[in-house]
């Protein structure tokens, strides 16, 4: 049994189980270490208050918008390129770093010197010379991430992303014990960070010794030309999640923001899932992308598939449930970030199987059609935001998102569908159907006053139960995987 699971998650034997191993390994990571994390947030916005933990919130969207910005698609060009040609990797790895390096600088320069001027939330301005220091962290252990996601040892990344967030959690309640301020967390999150990148260092010690050897600079051009759609894919992202905050900061007050971080943070939390699968079957679409198109295609629709049987259940589950969500997770203080989760849960139909096709048209080196995208995103949610956040606040901040996102990813469906065409529906008329069952399920427990937590439990339960009855051919795989 011992040697099973260990051929299973411990090495790379087919497209299948290479993809299955990643994204279980991802999964475990992203869900152990963002649960750990969670229980800070949890912690810190009931104890520092709707005003005080919306400052903190600005505060690290600003460095988690700043990570997108330093990167600007350097990390998945290099898991692309080394992923095809094991013999680059050092090269690769020495010439983005200059680059790397470059854009942070950059970066905090914007940070440091030019945001305090169109900032209203001047509390947070004092927390900004930290920020630096975690978009910096982050953003250096992200490419590492990029290197090692080359190699597929993701039960390497796991480690550190647990970790990472264990050492935030940890800090984070006792200097908040010490001293209930957004300053106090913010100096866990340094710490937290700080720890994650010499734990990735040291993962990735054999090219990190030979760091600046191989450094061409002949390439750190072709390299940011490649990488900057994508990149801007990557804004565009970050623009829909990030620049909510941060124009609220224009015209709310903290109070407000502290109750839209609230509903951000668990549909971010969320988004964690369908970034994984994109993640772990990114080097697999890589290999096939123009060499086996059908078996791409056989990949990509599972890939897709998947994602979206697990976004089915989590919306309306969510959806039902969020008011008793919201009490639980924050306390009656939140009750107003109700509305705002309840728009939000749309995302997730549109994000969760959406996810997965830039990866697959990077695969196909179609990242040209990015910029439209980005256009079409930034674009639309700034100007969403400017119409709807001054008359209708946070709720008019998460419509902007939801329309922004649909816009977007509406482009990112035609033109995979154009490159590779596949089919959906027919993969998720199973989901759909226990989906439907389990909502009814949802809802009479709620009636019932039955606690939050075991509704969920016992829907997922349900949810489960129904495709296995429905006989959904991917719980087979999954079975049939961990059999063989």
């Amino acid at each position: 049994m011992i040697a099973k699971l260990k051929a299973i998650f411990l090495h790379n034997t087919s497209p299948r189980q290479t993809v299955f191993k990643n994204t279980s390994w991802l999964f475990l990571g992203e869900l152990v270490g963002r649960v750990i994390r969670f229980s800070i947030v949890i912690y810190a916005a009931r104890v520092l208050g709707a005003a005080d933990y919306g400052v903190f919130s600005y505060a690290l969207t600003l460095a988690a918008f700043l990570t997108i910005f330093s990167d600007l698609g350097i990390s998945p060009v290099l898991t692309k390129e080394t992923a095809k040609d094991p013999s680059v990797r050092q090269a690769y790895f020495s010439s983005a770093f200059i680059l790397k390096l470059i854009l942070i600088v950059i970066n905090a320069g914007i940070l440091l010197f030019l945001i305090p001027l169109f900032s209203r939330v001047e509390a947070a301005h004092a927390l900004f010379p930290l920020v630096v220091a975690i978009f910096a962290f982050d953003s250096l252990r992200e490419f590492g991430f990029g290197m090692n996601r080359a190699l597929e040892l993701m039960e390497r990344e796991a480690f550190v992303k647990i970790l990472l967030n264990a050492t935030v959690a940890g800090l984070g309640f006792w200097f908040l014990a010490a001293a209930a301020t957004p300053l106090s967390l913010m100096w866990a999150y340094v710490i937290g960070t700080g720890a994650g990148l010499l734990a990735t260092a040291y993962m990735l010690r054999d090219y990190v010794v030979r760091l600046f050897t191989q450094i061409h600079w002949q390439k750190i051009w072709p390299l940011f030309t490649t990488a900057l759609p994508i990149g801007i894919l990557g804004v565009l992202g970050a623009i829909a999640i990030n620049t909510d905050m941060i124009m609220l900061g224009w015209w709310r007050n903290p109070e407000e923001i502290g109750y839209y971080a609230a509903a951000q943070k668990i549909i971010l939390l969320l988004y964690i899932i369908p970034g994984l699968f994109a993640g772990a079957a990114f080097p697999v679409f890589s290999r096939l992308a123009n060499v086996n198109n059908v078996r791409f295609r056989e990949v990509f629709q599972k890939v897709v598939a998947a994602s979206t049987l697990l976004a089915l259940p989590i919306f309306v589950g969510g959806w039902l449930l969020t008011r008793q969500i919201i009490v639980l997770l924050f306390g009656p203080e939140y009750i107003s970030a109700t509305n705002t989760l309840e728009i939000l849960f749309l995302t997730i139909l549109i994000t969760f199987p959406c996810a997965i096709i830039p990866n697959a048209l990077f695969a196909y080196d179609k990242q040209r059609y990015f910029l439209l995208f980005a256009a079409v995103g930034a674009g639309g949610n700034v100007l969403l935001n400017i119409l709807l956040i001054p008359r209708y606040g946070i709720e008019g901040s998460a419509v902007a998102t939801v329309i922004t996102q649909l816009l977007g990813n509406a482009l990112v469906w035609y033109y995979m569908q154009r490159t590779n065409h596949f089919s959906f529906w027919p993969h998720i008329r199973r989901g759909l159907l226990a989906t439907l069952g389990m909502g009814v399920f949802t809802l009479v427990l709620a009636m019932l006053g039955i606690p939050v937590l075991l509704n969920i439990a016992l829907s997922a339960a349900v949810y489960l139960y129904l495709l296995h009855k429905l006989r959904e051919p991917l719980l087979h795989e999954i079975r049939t995987l961990l059999q063989s």
